[in-house]
């Protein structure tokens, strides 16, 4: 495994009503980073069986009480780690032309490289969510959580929006956030297998994967 050093993903940007965080908030949200990248190191170095809550805590210099605020299990102290990709993604969607595609929107952002760092160390938690399956359901959380955000942003981009829609104009909007999330979670899971051996692997690299899941899952069902 690799042991390198763990940047934190860059803090999330200003939510959509305009309000900035809390001093509380930006402490709570630097708190649970703070952990996960413990979690994560611990994870990578000890392993997850031999790693406990209170190793975690004691890493970290806070009291096992106070990790079990934030988080339920050892497994889910990664889960701000896990989502930080995911955050991006949905913070660049509010920002996506009308007028411009997708998979065009995802390479614009690529090229102008702003894509969020994956360091070693995360590529290796990616990679052992394929073989710990409470890693794994820690994964899949962070994607479930994303998904009604996703739908929302697609709907505000249909004319038949699925607050406004049919039942069947709300499925098919849940389909298509359920479609691109899966190829966001495709994408960098192909990154993290395909580039194992290469920690020098970066943006082009991570475009190329996100640009191909992006183009099947806009190709549709060719079954």
């Amino acid at each position: 495994m690799h042991q390198t050093p763990i940047e934190a993903p860059r803090q999330g940007a200003v939510p959509p009503d305009g309000e900035r965080p809390s001093l509380l908030d930006r402490r709570k949200t630097a708190l649970r980073l703070d952990i996960a990248c413990a979690a994560v190191r611990l994870f990578t170095t000890r392993g997850i069986a031999a790693t406990t809550g209170e190793h975690i805590a004691q890493e970290v210099g806070v009291s096992a009480r106070t990790l079990w605020r934030h988080f339920p299990t050892k497994e889910s102290c990664v889960l701000p780690l896990l989502a930080a990709g995911l955050d991006f993604a949905v913070d660049r969607l509010r920002h996506w032309p009308a007028d411009v595609s997708l998979r065009d929107f995802f390479a614009e952002t690529c090229r102008e490289g702003e894509l969020p760092a994956f360091t070693p160390a995360i590529l290796d938690l990616i990679r052992m969510t394929s073989t710990e399956p409470a890693l794994r359901a820690v994964w899949l959380q962070a994607h479930d959580d994303a998904l009604p955000v996703l739908a929302t942003l697609l709907a505000q981009r249909s004319t038949a929006g699925a607050d406004t829609g049919t039942a069947d104009d709300a499925l098919r909007v849940t389909v298509h956030a359920a479609t691109l999330n899966g190829a966001l979670r495709a994408a960098v899971e192909s990154f993290a297998h395909r580039y194992a051996d290469r920690p020098d692997a970066a943006d082009e690299e991570l475009a190329a994967c996100l640009d191909a899941a992006l183009r099947a899952a806009t190709e549709g069902l060719p079954y």
